[in-house]
C-alpha cells in the first residue's frame, strides 16, 4: 500500500440524534455544524483533505457542498452504541481500499462549532514532529469538583474541602472539549483508540469550548457566534 504522508480530517456525522433532531445540520449563525467543521479543517494549512462519515443523505450533500469527501457509513456503525473509533477505522479502510493511507488523522467533531484552524495545525505539528503520539483539545479549569456518594453526601474530588486556596494559587486542570484529536494512522490502527502512547493537549480558547449536546447549547453557540466568528476568521 502507498503511504501518502498526508493528513486527513475525519468528521463523523450521524443522521440520528435524540436530543436535537438533525443536529449535525442545525445552523449556528447561518452555517450548519457540518459545514463549520469541514470549513475549519480546510482552513488548516496542515490538513490535505476532509472526509465526512455519515449515514444521512442530507448530511452527505451538505458535506460535499462544503468541500469534503463523503464516506457512507453502514447501518451497523451508525447506531447509538457505535463508537467514534469504529467510524474512523471504517473511513481508513475505505481510503486504504482506494490506495490511500494518510500519515496523520485528525478526528474532528461537528458538535464543536468554534474550532480554530490554528489549533488543528498545532496538534498536527506535535504528532508529525514526534513530540506526541496523541494530541487533543482541552481548556483550563480551576473548578472545585464534587461527586455524590451513594448516601447522597457530597465528596470533594480534586481538592481538600477544608482548604480554600485562591484561584491564582491553584495549578489549572484541563477539561477535554471533544473538539478534535490528532494521531498517526498506523498507531491508531494498532491501538484502535484515540488515546495511546505519549498523550498531550492543545490548550484552546475557553470562550469557544462548547459542545452542542442539547437545545440550550445550540442557543449559547448562536449567541457567541457574532463574537467568536470574527476572531476565527482573522478579523481584528
Amino acid at each position: 500500500m502507498r503511504s501518502t504522508g498526508s493528513v486527513v480530517a475525519v468528521v463523523p456525522a450521524r443522521a440520528g440524534s435524540k436530543e436535537i433532531p438533525g443536529k449535525n445540520l442545525r445552523a449556528v449563525a447561518g452555517r450548519s455544524l457540518v459545514r463549520r467543521a469541514v470549513g475549519a479543517a480546510l482552513d488548516a494549512t496542515s490538513i490535505d483533505f476532509v472526509v465526512v462519515s455519515t449515514d444521512g443523505d442530507a448530511i452527505a450533500a451538505e458535506a460535499a457542498l462544503a468541500g469534503a469527501r463523503v464516506v457512507r457509513r453502514p447501518t451497523e456503525l451508525a447506531g447509538d452504541e457505535a463508537s467514534s473509533e469504529s467510524a474512523l477505522l471504517h473511513v481508513l479502510d475505505e481510503l486504504a481500499a482506494a490506495g490511500e493511507e494518510p500519515e496523520v488523522v485528525v478526528f474532528l467533531q461537528a458538535t464543536s462549532p468554534f474550532t480554530d484552524p490554528a489549533d488543528l495545525d498545532a496538534a498536527v505539528a506535535r504528532v508529525r514532529d514526534g513530540h506526541a503520539d496523541s494530541v487533543f483539545a482541552a481548556t483550563p479549569s480551576h473548578a472545585f469538583l464534587w461527586r455524590l456518594a451513594e448516601d447522597g453526601t457530597a465528596r470533594a474530588v480534586n481538592h481538600d474541602a477544608a482548604v480554600r486556596p485562591r484561584r491564582q494559587d491553584r495549578a489549572p486542570e484541563y477539561r477535554e472539549t471533544g473538539a478534535f484529536y490528532a494521531f498517526r494512522t498506523a498507531a491508531f490502527r494498532q491501538h484502535r483508540h484515540r488515546f495511546h502512547g505519549r498523550v498531550e493537549l492543545v490548550v484552546v480558547d475557553p470562550r469557544g469550548a462548547i459542545d452542542i449536546d442539547d437545545p440550550g447549547d445550540l442557543a449559547v453557540a448562536e449567541a457567541l457566534a457574532p463574537h467568536l466568528d470574527p476572531v476565527l476568521n482573522g478579523a481584528p
